[in-house]
């Protein structure tokens, strides 16, 4: 039996699944799934908590070292801890949501999380998701994924996510979220979301959750 682990960069939009696929093939493997946008959530979490003015980008890279932000392996996912505390249900906010693509265009705090995930990548065995995984965090990984869907696709699932949730919100309002975060990501100076050119482009707009995960394990095990 083969036993090589290879490191998985998995990037995409917002809402193409990411987090969720990543998770369950990384479980399916025996992997460490390392949530990068749980990372970048867990900031800005930490940013509103401290009442720092989020477009202030000085007073937003002051904050950093202060901030102890550890990830902790489960079964299923990662727990993301600040300063001590469990913050993994409140990084899932919608307040997190609309800012969340601010914090992460800033340079220092970019560097000061790419630092990390690359340190927990060293050992293999992995898969990180986000938005400059192939790019920036991991270019030398040897599978890289670009996972996208419409931006219709992506709303709708969004939408079924948080239906009967306090962050309950109507379609056409989380496609506009989609879109407004996607020329963020896409035109952001530091590290933009791009689709590198040795990826593998998978495009699961008209794909079960199921058929996705499926597809991605079979590439994964062309690759060892």
């Amino acid at each position: 039996m083969n036993t090589k682990k290879i490191a998985i960069a998995i990037d995409g939009p917002a809402g193409a699944g990411k987090s969720s696929i990543s998770k369950v093939v990384a479980n399916e493997l025996g992997y460490l799934y390392i949530d990068t946008g749980a990372m970048y959530r867990g900031v800005t979490w930490a940013v509103l908590d401290s009442h720092v003015n989020v477009k202030n980008q000085k007073d937003v890279e002051s904050l950093l070292p202060s901030l102890d932000l550890t990830l902790e392996p489960t079964a299923n996912a990662c727990k993301v801890f600040v300063k001590g505390q469990d913050v993994t249900d409140l990084i899932r906010q919608q307040q997190i949501n609309e800012n969340v693509s601010t914090i992460a265009s800033y340079k220092g705090v970019r560097e000061y999380l790419v630092e990390r995930q690359q340190a927990m990548a060293a050992v293999g065995g992995v898969i990180l998701d986000g938005r400059d995984i192939g790019s920036v965090v991991l270019p030398k990984a040897e599978l890289k994924i670009y996972l996208t869907a419409s931006a219709d696709a992506r709303a709708k699932r969004r939408w079924l996510e948080v239906q009967g949730t306090s962050n309950e919100q109507s379609l056409e309002d989380i496609k506009k979220n989609v879109e407004s975060r996607d020329e963020m990501d896409k035109n952001r100076d530091e590290s933009p979301l791009v689709c590198v050119e040795d990826a593998i482009v998978v495009d699961s707009s008209n794909m079960t959750f199921d058929e996705t995960v499926e597809h991605i394990l079979h590439l994964v095990q062309e690759r060892i």
